[in-house]
């Protein structure tokens, strides 16, 4: 179980790596601002209802917390990727460490709150 977790935590950090490369710009964006806290609050729902999908489904608890995660960190980096684009406002790390502190903060209270 521990094996197929690690692999789990370490697919997104591939993708992303691997997504960034393609770059073509970066945002050049304050840490704080109107669109971090719609990053952090948007990532953390995103992590509560992939929980509760994966509770929904019979899953096992873990499992249920982890697809939460990793649905929001996997759609902040695809939004992040959008913004890279040619005509897009440029990929910004500062925006993607919110999504993460937002994704983490909905696994915790998700399971804060059902367990």
């Amino acid at each position: 179980m521990i094996q197929k977790l690690s692999w789990a935590l370490r697919l997104p950090v591939i993708i992303l790596i691997s997504a960034c490369s393609g770059c073509t710009h970066y945002a050049n964006d304050a840490w704080t601002g109107k669109d971090k806290a719609e990053h952090f609050v948007g990532s953390a729902v995103l992590a509560a209802a992939g929980a509760a999908y994966g509770d929904h489904q019979g899953w096992n608890e873990a499992r249920s917390r982890s697809f939460g995660l990793l649905f929001s960190v996997g759609l902040g980096a695809t939004k992040e990727v959008y913004d890279s684009r040619a005509g897009g406002s440029g990929w910004s790390w500062k925006d993607f460490s919110w999504d993460i502190a937002g994704a983490a903060t909905g696994y915790s209270a998700y399971h804060l709150t059902h367990y």
